[in-house]
This record gives structure tokens, C-alpha cells and sequence, in this order.
């Protein structure tokens, strides 16, 4: 396996790996109030330099390729943009929070993997701090042969508010299927209209098939824009310690997002003092990869 490397600056880190710049974190962003201030991964490349992420999309500003939040908190929007709600839809209300990154713990910046694990925390737009979360992104499993690379994510979240929090989403607060929370990636608009698989359900399902359902892997692949070739991104589902089992967001119309929700149509309660840990994989590919492909590399590749 090729060697990595982790950079940090003052706003933001490089992980590079077969002389390319694979991801870069933003953990100071600035930004928008509206659009829920957070750190995010982008751009994110495949091996060969490509993009699999977008950066504020006309559609939506606040997507910010892949990042951790949450879209209901006991009324907060840590997702950013309008929030829905049941009786009047969506709206823009003065209730968007933002992550704020505290401290690197530990990082590891040289070798077959890197890693950072940093403290972050959750706070209201009045300035309340409702969740303490500790993070860790680890960067290994780089094969320039097979042209793919991959991230482990976890996550542990922790309630510091005086009450008891409610983690859910559009779902929850009654629009169908809009369950999106959690590690989320908005991809390229190029791959608008691109292939969506999953581990229990036929080659030729879709997007629309799979959209809450509860499966342990889906993978979208797409063509690129301005250079030759596609790519493809593969999602396991990973663990929840909370009750609801992890349900997938996934669309590639009228735009690309993937994420497995851990709040998809069901509530989630942190007490105070209580912790939610989520633990999630993806690989990155920088082709197109078959069916066959895709389901022999998910069942070696899965945590």
C-alpha cells in the first residue's frame, strides 16, 4: 500500500497520497450563519485527481461535501438552509447552529495510514452549548493498482444541554422520505442521473428503491466532467448506538447525495451525559467499476 501524508495550517489539513491531494478538512470554515458553519471534507479526490465532491451548489449553498451534522435538534438545524416543519414546510427560521471545532487530540501525519481525532462542539444560534462530540477521520487503504483509497469514520456525541435533546429529520418532522442526517456527501452535479447499487436489491433498482431502506453497502458511480473517466463511491452503513437502525439517503436526482441516516424516520433521545457513537467507511474509486465489481469489492472491503 502507497504511503500518506497530513499536513495541517492554520484553517485547514491535506492528506496526500500517491502525489495527489486526496482530501483537505476545512476545520475553521467561516461562512454563512445561514448555512450552519462546520468543518467539511472537500475537495475529495480519487487517485487520479478527480472531484467526488461539491462545494456550495447553486441548489443548495449549505452542502459542503462531506460533512457531519444534523438537520432536527429539539428544534435547532445544524444542517443549515430552511428547516421543515410539519405544519408550514420549509422556512427560513433563526434557528441554524453551527460545529465548532475545540482541539486536535491526536494525529498521525506519515505512513500507510493518517489519522486526526479532534473535540468539537454543538452550538445553538443563541450561543447555547447543546452537544460535545469527539471525531476521528483515518485515511489508509491506498492501492494505486486498483486506483481506490478509503476512510473509517467515527464519531462519538454527547449530550451537554440541561434536557433531553431529539435527533431527527425532515422524515421525522413528516415529509417523506427526507431522512438526511448524519456523515453526509453532496458529489459532482456531473454525476447527476449516475448508477446507484446496493448490497440486497437488483443491479437495476435505483436510487428511488433504496431510499430508506436498510442495507448494509450502496455505491454511486458516475462520469466526470472536463476529464476522461468516472469514479466511484462506496458507503457502508456501519454502526449506530442508537436505537433506530441506519437507513440510507441516497438520490442521484435531481442532484447526488449519499448518506446513511441514523435518524431516517425515527427519533433519536440524548440525555444529558448520554453518548451516540456512529462509525462509518468509504471508498473512494477513481473509475467506473461493474456490478460484479462493485459487489466482490464491497464484500472484501467491508469493516
Amino acid at each position: 500500500m502507497a504511503e500518506l501524508a497530513l499536513r495541517i495550517d492554520d484553517a485547514d489539513l491535506t492528506v496526500t497520497a500517491a502525489g495527489v491531494d486526496i482530501a483537505r478538512y476545512a476545520f475553521e470554515p467561516g461562512g454563512a450563519a445561514s448555512e450552519g458553519p462546520k468543518p467539511f471534507l472537500h475537495p475529495l479526490r480519487a487517485l487520479d485527481g478527480a472531484p467526488l465532491t461539491a462545494f456550495r451548489p447553486w441548489d443548495h449553498r449549505w452542502h459542503k461535501g462531506l460533512q457531519m451534522t444534523w438537520t432536527h435538534v429539539s428544534g435547532e438545524n445544524f444542517w443549515g438552509g430552511p428547516t421543515f416543519q410539519r405544519d408550514t414546510g420549509y422556512r427560513q427560521l433563526d434557528n441554524v447552529g453551527s460545529i465548532r471545532h475545540d482541539r486536535f487530540t491526536d494525529v498521525q501525519d506519515a505512513g500507510p495510514a493518517v489519522s486526526f481525532t479532534e473535540e468539537l462542539t454543538w452550538v445553538t444560534r443563541a450561543g447555547e452549548a447543546w452537544i460535545a462530540e469527539t471525531r476521528t477521520h483515518l485515511f489508509h487503504g491506498v492501492d494505486p493498482e486498483r486506483g481506490l483509497w478509503m476512510l473509517d469514520f467515527s464519531t462519538t456525541l454527547c449530550g451537554i444541554a440541561d434536557r433531553d435533546l431529539e435527533l431527527g429529520s425532515p422524515t421525522t418532522q413528516g415529509r417523506p422520505n427526507a431522512g438526511y442526517t448524519g456523515f453526509v456527501m453532496r458529489m459532482p452535479r456531473a454525476w447527476t442521473g449516475g448508477r446507484v447499487l446496493s448490497a440486497e436489491l437488483p443491479d437495476d433498482a435505483g436510487a428511488d428503491a433504496i431510499m430508506g431502506a436498510e442495507t448494509p453497502w450502496v455505491a454511486v458511480s458516475g462520469e466526470h466532467d472536463e476529464v476522461d473517466g468516472g469514479g466511484t463511491v462506496l458507503v457502508f452503513a456501519g454502526t449506530s448506538t442508537g436505537a433506530p437502525p441506519i437507513r440510507w439517503f441516497v438520490r442521484t436526482e435531481p442532484f447526488p447525495i449519499v448518506a446513511p441516516s441514523p435518524s431516517f424516520d425515527e427519533h433519536i433521545v440524548l440525555a444529558p451525559g448520554a453518548e451516540l457513537a456512529l462509525q462509518h467507511r468509504h471508498v473512494f474509486a477513481d473509475r467506473v467499476w461493474s456490478p460484479a465489481q462493485t459487489r466482490a469489492l464491497a464484500e472484501e472491503l467491508a469493516p
